[in-house]
């Protein structure tokens, strides 16, 4: 009996262990299945709240899609573009980019010629304005110069600000590129619409970086390594403006096929990692890609109910044996135990149907759409299943519609809301029935749509829509009602301004015509009359150089007279500064016609700055200045000569008005830019004054100056600066002294060509005896060269006029040197060369002397090899180039073939 008894309490033992373990296989198999399938249920929401998010995204850019192209068409900006703007123009260009941008309300609206240089912008008032800044660089410039439109992201290089970038080439009735034109648009304000998701919404490019995020911690995060050339295209680019991109910590836990990917992820350091269904949808352009992380952790409530309907399962099956075995078993007790099974499965069977009833409650508030998501969407939403039933919407749906509540409800037919709203006219003109039939098979046909529908109140509505994966339609509205307003604002003005330039363009022809005469003719005169003033000049000034070399030489018969030298110094100085103000009107008259010709090249300031030093610094210690230079390796890309003359004005100005103390020269790096100074110790200039000591003829009173300027010399660092874009600044205060700086761009140092050896100087007994013939109309100067050239010992043939020339020049007399004048009458210098070197049998080294600053004839001049010296003449200079030439030539010459170097002029 005790045997017995061990045996059944064996079998009884085994029963329960199988039993518990059957139980928690079962229970666990369902837990794991039901929190797939929460998994894969989530997977499809997440798809769902993609496309709203990307309809949302592409909303906000359509907004402004069109608005480059219609302002590319505005002739008052291919205008600005075709032409120079003088200071009212550029204002009153930049107040109307600035309306522009108010009424449309984007970031920012710039515009930018064919180099890519900012013309005009809307945030001219900033400090961190686009004005003046090149934005070749960006992608959206060279994408509008290649195709005709561009678009980019990117953080602003001045602004240090996100946004998106839509560019579009402006070109005249011709096709010609002018320039272009550049919208940003701020995307800030749908990130702060998807942080109220508690979702994790990213906007990803072709690179993998994330541009947008509703967490900022997301923000430009690496989703995948950068290759070495993707990081030189954005260094290039500087689409994040030296944000560093560090990569995103993340790894995949597992791949859910078409539902997504289960990825462990922590965006900050100091956090946990977590785990995040990830799903990614690739953008209709293709430049994006956009990405909807949701809690990848399994729903406790769904499989907590998976797991007790499994357990009440088993429990049923464990029961349902037990009670075969019982009926085998006590055959007597069948009826009473059949009543009690009956009871107890009835019992797990209501319990199943409790749980089936909350399951399908839970799925069922689910699919209704009372989630937050769609709550905090800013476009009404709709969601219909495959039956065209309502099964979801959202409050700003309502709003948009006005429906009643009670109209509102899950699983009414679509086709009474179609109704509703055709009774108010929304379904347009024509018969409803037929309207409503027309969207109810669109619906049935799943087909995605996008298209505009105006109310009878006015509200203009955007609408999308997409089907489902599963049935059904999921359909998007867009108030776009202030957007086309808009634009139709935008046109209406557009056409206000063609025809006011219409009315006004034959005015405006006659008029700049008349303007460009004036110029052509005040330009003529007063090169011209500077010719002519001076040659009497130049004649002048060898005749006092002359005098004085008289006076040096000691054989003078007699005494020297008292007060001569000094008086020749004063007649010099008179000169000099005669020939200041000539040169002055000549380069104004020069500049203001556009006959200048720039050459930009790269340029180290080290030599600049020492050799403005050497050639100021004499003045500076005569006037008991000390003049200071602060040496420096830069390179800056600009025009030597010209940016020379702006810093030479700069110091002589400094060193004219600054009483005691010292003048600084020296630079200081700038960002992209170099910033050159010159600093005074003077009296200081009121800010009144600032922007009037930059024109013509405009002189500081009272300002202690030591003698009376030109007027000129800022007046022309003013134009050359402008000429070249470069920025002028000046700091000043009376009493503190000025600092006068122009801002320069660097240059390349691998670029800079090596210095050229110093020419020899050669030493006076080189002239003495030389052979030289002056050719030149004016016989004051042919007389004053005579008298000068003969003070240096040399052999002087002066000639009127080309016959008289020919008629003495000789084989058997070949001179060494030929001083030239340009303009003989009626032909050119250069004209008369042939015949003469015809007449001597050879060619001869040749001096053209010249009263116009033209660079081409320069350029044309030393192209033939001959020397070239710019009227009126220092007879230093001339000295000089006279040494060189002979001492390059040789001495005596040997001979030359005729008509060796005489074309090109």
């Amino acid at each position: 009996m005790v045997r017995s008894f061990s045996r059944m309490s064996a079998r009884r033992l085994l029963f329960l262990l199988v039993t518990l373990g059957g139980l928690a296989a079962v229970t666990t198999g369902a837990v794991h299945l039901g929190a797939r399938r929460a998994l894969r249920l989530d997977a499809r929401r997440a798809q769902e709240q993609l496309l709203l998010c990307a309809d949302a995204l592409q909303g906000a850019i359509d907004r402004y899609r069109m608005l480059p192209s219609v302002l590319a068409l505005d002739p008052a900006l291919r205008a600005a573009l075709s032409g120079t703007l003088d200071a009212p123009q550029r204002a009153l260009l930049n107040q109307k980019l600035e309306e522009v941008n108010g009424v449309t309300h984007s970031s920012t609206l710039t515009l930018l010629d064919r180099d890519g240089v900012a013309v005009a912008a809307s945030n001219w008032r900033s400090a961190g304005s686009n004005l003046g800044r090149n934005y070749a660089f960006r992608p959206y410039f060279r994408q509008a110069l290649d195709t005709g439109e561009g678009r980019f992201y990117g953080v602003g290089v001045t602004t240090s600000e996100p946004g998106y970038f839509l560019s579009q080439a402006v070109r005249d009735d011709s096709g010609v590129l002018l320039g272009v034109v550049v919208i940003k648009v701020d995307l800030s304000p749908l990130e702060r619409e998807w942080s109220r998701n508690r979702d994790v919404v990213l906007l990803s490019d072709r690179d993998d970086v994330v541009l947008l995020a509703s967490h900022p911690a997301w923000r430009y995060r690496a989703l995948s390594p950068l290759s070495s050339a993707a990081r030189a295209r954005l260094r290039e680019s500087r689409k994040y403006a030296g944000t560093e991109l560090t990569p995103l910590p993340w790894r995949e836990v597992e791949a859910l096929g078409g539902d997504g990917v289960l990825v462990s992820a922590r965006p900050e350091a100091s956090a946990p990692a977590r785990t995040y269904l990830w799903r990614s949808m690739p953008l209709e352009s293709g430049e994006w890609t956009l990405h909807l992380l949701r809690d990848g952790e399994p729903d406790p409530v769904a499989a907590g109910l998976a797991g007790l309907a499994a357990g009440g399962a088993w429990v049923a099956t464990v029961f349902l044996a037990l009670f075969v075995r019982g009926q085998r078993r006590l055959s007597r007790l069948r009826e009473r135990s059949r009543r009690e099974l009956e009871q107890l499965v009835e019992q797990h069977a209501l319990a199943l149907r409790t749980t089936q009833d909350g399951r399908l409650q839970l799925a069922w508030e689910t699919a209704t759409g009372r989630e937050d998501s769609l709550e905090h969407l800013p476009q009404g939403v709709s969601v219909v299943d495959a039956d065209l039933r309502l099964v979801a919407w959202n409050r700003r749906y309502v709003e948009l519609f006005r429906f009643p509540p009670e109209l509102m409800r899950v699983g009414r037919p679509i086709e009474d809301l179609f109704r509703y709203n055709a009774r108010r006219g929304w379904l347009g003109p024509g018969d409803a029935e037929e309207a409503i039939q027309r969207r109810l098979d669109h619906l049935r046909a799943g087909t995605p749509h996008m298209h505009e529908r105006e109310g009878a109140d006015g509200l203009v509505l955007e609408i999308r829509g997409n089907p489902l994966p599963n049935g059904g339609f999921v359909t998007s509205y867009t108030d776009i009602t202030s957007y086309r307003n808009a634009a139709r604002e935008l046109r209406s003005l557009a056409t206000t301004l063609e025809r006011r330039v219409e009315q006004r363009t034959h005015e405006l022809r006659d008029a700049t015509a008349e303007a460009q005469r004036a110029n052509r003719a005040r330009s003529r005169f007063v090169a011209a009359a500077v010719h002519d003033l001076l040659q009497p000049l130049n004649a002048a000034r060898m005749f006092a150089s002359a005098l004085r070399e008289s006076f040096r030489r000691p054989s003078l018969p007699g005494g020297r007279p008292q007060g001569e030298p000094a008086l020749l110094d004063d007649i010099e100085e008179a000169l000099t500064a005669q020939d200041a103000i000539l040169n002055g009107l000549l380069d104004i008259s020069h500049l203001e016609s556009g006959t200048f010709e720039v050459k930009r090249r790269d340029v180290p300031l080290g030599p600049l700055f020492e050799s403005l030093a050497r050639e100021l610094g004499v003045l500076a210690k005569a006037r008991g200045l000390e003049l200071c230079m602060v040496p420096s390796r830069v390179v800056v890309n600009t025009d030597e000569h010209l940016l020379r003359r702006v810093l030479r004005n700069f110091l002589s100005n400094a060193l004219r008005y600054t009483p005691h103390g010292r003048v600084l020269l020296c630079c200081r790096r700038e960002g992209a830019d170099v910033r050159l100074e010159v600093r005074d110790s003077g009296p200081g200039i009121p800010e009144a004054q600032h922007a009037a000591i930059f024109e013509e003829f405009r002189r500081l009173e009272g300002a202690g100056a030591r003698e009376r300027g030109t007027g000129l010399g800022l007046a022309i660092v003013e134009r050359i600066s402008r000429l070249l874009g470069h920025r002028l600044a000046l700091r000043s205060a009376p009493g503190r002294g000025s600092v006068f700086s122009v801002v320069v761009p660097r240059g390349d140092a691998s670029r800079v060509a090596a210095p050229e050896p110093p020419p020899d100087e050669g030493q006076g007994s080189l002239l003495r005896g030389c052979h030289i013939w002056c050719l030149d109309d004016d016989p004051r100067v042919r007389e004053a060269t005579r008298t000068l050239l003969q003070s240096w010992e040399c052999r002087v043939v002066v000639v009127g006029g080309e016959e008289e020339a020919a008629r003495l020049a000789s084989a058997l007399d070949v001179p060494e040197l030929l001083l030239l004048d340009y303009q003989l009458s009626p032909r050119t210098g250069p004209e008369c060369l042939p015949a003469l070197f015809e007449r001597w049998g050879r060619a001869v080294p040749v001096i053209v002397v010249s009263a116009e600053r033209d660079p081409k004839l320069r350029e044309r001049v030393r192209a033939s090899g001959w020397g070239f010296l710019a009227k009126p003449i220092r007879p230093a200079a001339l000295r000089a180039l006279v040494t060189q030439v002979i001492t390059r030539e040789g001495h005596p010459l040997h001979p030359v073939p005729v008509g060796n170097r005489v074309g090109g002029t």
